[in-house]
């Protein structure tokens, strides 16, 4: 890879806008009925054992090794991000040089949604089956992010791409809240379908998803312009020029002290964004011991409400600054970890799940855009992305992980203000960034 300065070719129409911001919409229904609501909660459900609203047996055997059931859903995940970082590189190396980024990213979209269609045949007694189909749908979703988010520098130019990547993920969180409603309505209401087994309008929520998000991708993949191979060959196997790619990535990055500085800030604080994330339907489930239906409910208004919260922080954003107004919301999330350990009511929960709505679609769409502003002109956009999801991918990893520990060591409680330590070196970084940006505009 030649890391070039000169300038790609951006093919920006609102039209190729809507359609890369229709992705969001298609994969953002796993995000939500099996990242965030139906799939945990039936997960849960289904393997613990109560009596009296007291937790009896959380231990669950997966091939044969005991372990208790929450961890073994955060290490599952911590492990499909983990794949994912390893073969992105690869990956985007070859989606670079062969301009096929819109193949990659459909065959990550397909596995990920089939996986899903895959749950619908997940029962305590194919516990194996459900994990190995949840790992391999968070494989997909991610793994098609890699090439998604490596569209943005191509379909808009620098001064569009915060409200671009805004509306994306205003989209993703419109269309994620449609189905959940449609899921919702088969989930509490069964009767009305005549279904009387109880797992089946969960499993069939599941199968919804899938069918969603391979069918409204159609759209993307019809715009989305076609990638142009590169004139140059790699130096290396396609198969190791990925890792070769990162490092001259890095390389380059390193004469970029502002981008260099902003990626151990989003290194740091994704560790604790997305394990809350990912984390906040159990809590709420086996901590303070909310009904499924209280769990998708709250969760629906966390998607609501982070539909404004990413409008308003791109708004913000032109006025303050992408790294002051992240920095802002960082410290939101370190308030949010506290205010979380010291939850124990139905009503603590909804309001502490709606000012992380707020800031949850913020600092998401914002690291996004901050990124590819920051980032130099190339046409290697896959592999500067690849380097930024391996980033975001690897603190994943780090953050399931130290969660899934001391939860499995102690409670879910002191994990999440562990997460803290995530933030606060986060913030610390991102301050560092914000002296560095001022000192070269002097």
């Amino acid at each position: 890879m030649e890391v070039s300065s000169e300038t790609q070719v951006i093919t920006s129409t609102k039209s190729i806008h809507r359609a890369w911001s229709m992705y969001d919409w298609a994969n953002s229904a796993y995000n939500l009925v099996i990242t965030s609501t139906i799939f945990p909660a039936y997960y849960n459900a289904i393997t613990t054992v109560t009596k009296d609203g007291t937790v009896v047996n959380d231990k669950v055997s997966f091939f044969g090794l005991s372990i208790k059931n929450t961890t073994l859903f955060d290490y599952s995940i911590a492990t499909a991000y983990l794949i994912i970082a390893l073969i992105s590189p690869i990956l985007s190396s070859i989606a670079d040089y062969k301009g096929n980024k819109k193949r990659f990213m459909q065959l990550f979209c397909y596995l990920g949604s089939m996986a899903c269609c895959g749950l619908y045949f997940f029962n305590i007694h194919t516990l194996e089956l459900g994990i190995i189909c949840s790992a391999l749908a968070a494989l997909g979703y991610c793994g098609s992010l890699v090439f998604y988010n490596a569209y943005l520098p191509e379909i808009a130019v620098e001064a569009d791409r915060d409200r671009v990547s805004a509306q994306g993920f205003a989209y993703g969180y419109v269309g994620s809240v449609l189905l959940q409603i449609i899921c919702f309505v088969f989930v509490l209401k069964p009767e009305w379908f005549g279904i009387k087994d109880e797992s089946f309008a969960p499993r069939l929520s599941f199968l919804l998803v899938g069918l969603w998000w391979a069918g409204f991708a159609q759209i993307t993949f019809l715009k989305l312009p076609k990638g142009v191979p590169l004139a140059s060959q790699p130096q290396h196997s396609l198969l190791a020029n990925g890792f070769h790619e990162l490092r001259k990535v890095w390389a380059h990055i390193k004469t970029l002290p502002i981008l260099k500085t902003y990626l151990g800030a989003f290194f740091f604080y994704s560790m604790g964004v997305q394990t809350v994330m990912l984390a906040a339907t159990l809590f709420g489930s086996k901590e303070l011991h909310l009904a499924t239906t209280q769990l998708i409910a709250v969760i629906l208004v966390i998607q609501l409400v982070a539909i404004a919260g990413a409008y308003i922080m791109a708004k913000l954003s032109e006025k303050f600054g992408n790294l002051h107004v992240l920095l802002f919301v960082v410290f939101m999330w370190i308030g949010l970890c506290v205010a979380a350990y010291f939850t124990h009511t139905a009503l603590q929960f909804y309001i502490i799940a709606a000012i992380v709505g707020l800031v949850m679609g913020g600092i998401q769409s914002l690291s996004r855009s901050t990124y590819s502003k920051l980032m130099p002109p190339t046409h290697d956009t896959a592999s500067f992305f690849s380097f930024y999801d391996v980033t975001e991918k690897l603190a994943i990893v780090i953050g399931m992980i130290t969660f899934g520990f001391i939860d499995n060591l102690m409670d879910m409680r002191t994990a999440i203000i562990a997460l803290i330590t995530f933030f606060i070196i986060g913030a610390g970084i991102l301050i560092l960034a914000i002296g560095k940006q001022k000192a070269l505009a002097v």
